[in-house]
């Protein structure tokens, strides 16, 4: 990724992005490369990456709750809704705990395209362990895919920050197509796994998952002379023979990681309670100790620290988002599996298929919200407003499920499929004024030596947001619908108030973003 001003990287020259050598494509290409809907065409390779990946990632986990909530005579594996909505949670939380890891390995190690390529292929294999119907199989393909999200997804967005130069106009733009194709496979995802979970079982729509990710990798390995930045070695590399000390202790490390941990789980210390609770306090470390060290490292000019400060309001807005966001896959998916109508203008379709519509919203108003960004050029929001308006129309979508959730007596009203469509719809466009405005700010203020790194630390804001939802899910069916959604709602349109109040010091301190 280009900055205005390059770090000089004295143990590593000619490594960085601004300064790598010819023939390998890792400049950003010129501003005349128009081949994708006025983007570059490397665009066009990780949004189809995306399209298949989110298939595969939301596909399943518009069923998993379901799947952890239903009874073992459905074939499910019969947990109450809230543990069943906070495992669910602990999955996203481990997921984006992992992409820390992810983003160093690409910086230092493998370099983001083979990071991105090995991701995906443990991906696929975690999709096809939890086709197997075996409780075991399960986890393992649980443990799988987290791995392989954590090596992919930090990685694929700095990737698409590489196709830009830091002054290009094209880059929001750019980034709102790209989340366009995250949404295509978003919205086509629960369709098709929906449908074979509720016709022909579980298990085959965890297939559906498998299968979609091995599409993605064949485009993606098709498409790669496309990319900037695709090198045989990481930016930053490590020196050869640290490097392979630093290997022999990752696969040490993990080697004993997983023989602790299997040996209390056999002593009946490590319960699945304690697995959630223990995520969820890494969710809260992992950050801080994060950031400290980024403003501690001597790779950090004083310049990127100063950006860093204003970032870290765009990470806490991220969470209060995302905490919202990723309950659209399990407290709103058990809403409306018990206490929602699942036909519209007479069709009855599966619950799951509710997912499907977040997707299909950010499928429309994606290309609009780019379209509308291009046209206003240098008038457009500033990328701070952009996000805090993602926030407050998060927590709109919760509070709107306040009124058709109020009133009633008992657990057995039926409410109709337009309430979960309207919050839905609230819910993506905010998704899609966040996610693209904040992952195009991290790519520009991250600082040279953290650039896919600092990606993955945008992704631990997931994180902690699903850390925290592990433990708060605990009192959906606990509390009264009325107050459990007006709560987190109400929380979240303060969050996004607040950084709307913090504008004026975010423009003068977040400097190249606009």
């Amino acid at each position: 990724m280009s900055h205005t001003e390059p770090h000089p990287q004295p143990e590593e020259p000619q490594e960085s992005g601004a300064a790598a050598g010819s023939g390998d494509s890792s400049q950003p290409p010129p501003g005349d490369d128009t081949a994708f809907f006025g983007q570059p065409k490397g665009l066009m390779t990780l949004s189809g990456l995306e399209v298949w990946e989110r298939f595969s990632f939301l596909g399943m986990q518009a069923i998993l709750v379901l799947y952890f909530a239903a009874t073992v005579a459905d074939g499910g594996m019969g947990m109450d809704a809230g543990n069943a909505a906070s495992l669910g949670a602990a999955y996203g939380t481990l997921v984006y705990l992992v992409s820390v890891a992810g983003g160093w390995l690409a910086d230092r190690i493998l370099g983001s395209y083979r990071a991105v390529l090995y991701g995906g292929i443990l991906i696929a294999c975690g999709h096809y362990a939890m086709a197997v119907p075996a409780d075991v199989f399960t986890w393992v393909g649980l443990g799988l895919i987290s791995a392989g999200t954590g090596l992919l997804k930090p990685n694929v967005a700095n990737m698409v920050g590489k196709l830009y130069s830091t002054a290009d106009e094209r880059r929001d733009a750019g980034f709102a197509l790209y989340y366009m194709g995250i949404n295509i496979g978003a919205f086509l995802g629960p369709l098709v796994t929906g449908w074979l979970a509720d016709h022909k079982g579980w298990h085959w729509g965890f297939s559906a998952a498998a299968i979609g990710m091995t599409f993605g990798l064949i485009q993606y390995v098709a498409g790669r002379r496309h990319l900037a930045g695709r090198k045989n070695r990481a930016e930053f590399a490590l020196p050869p023979h640290k490097m392979r000390r630093t290997v022999r202790a990752i696969v040490v490390g993990l080697i004993v990681v997983a023989a602790v941990c299997t040996l209390l789980a056999l002593a009946g210390w490590l319960t699945m309670s304690r697995f959630v609770d223990v995520l969820t306090l890494i969710s809260v470390i992992a950050p801080v100790v994060y950031f400290a060290v980024m403003f501690a490292s001597p790779r950090v000019t004083r310049e990127e620290k100063g950006r860093l400060r204003p970032y870290i309001v765009l990470f806490l807005a991220s969470v209060a988002f995302n905490f919202i966001l990723f309950q659209a896959y399990s407290t709103m998916m058990l809403l409306a599996s018990t206490n929602t109508e699942t036909h519209i203008l007479g069709f009855d379709f599966p619950v799951s298929w509710y997912a499907s519509a977040l997707g299909a919203f950010e499928v429309l108003l994606a290309p609009v919200v780019a379209a509308l960004w291009v046209r206003m050029g240098t008038r457009q929001p500033h990328a701070s407003n952009k996000i805090a308006i993602g926030v407050i129309l998060g927590g709109l979508s919760f509070l709107l499920m306040v009124l058709p959730t109020s009133g009633h007596t008992g657990d057995t009203y039926k409410m109709a499929a337009w309430w979960i469509v309207g919050s839905y719809l609230l819910l993506g466009l905010g998704d899609i004024l966040l996610q693209t405005s904040g992952m195009s700010a991290t790519t520009k203020l991250a600082p040279k030596a953290f650039a896919s790194q600092t990606m993955a630390l945008w992704f631990l804001s997931l994180a902690l947001a699903n850390g925290i939802q592990a433990q708060t899910v605990k009192l959906y069916g606990q509390v009264s619908n009325p107050a459990y959604f007006g709560v987190n709602g109400a929380v979240a349109v303060a969050a996004g108030l607040a950084v709307i109040a913090a504008a004026p010091w975010l423009k003068r301190t977040m400097h190249p973003v606009h």
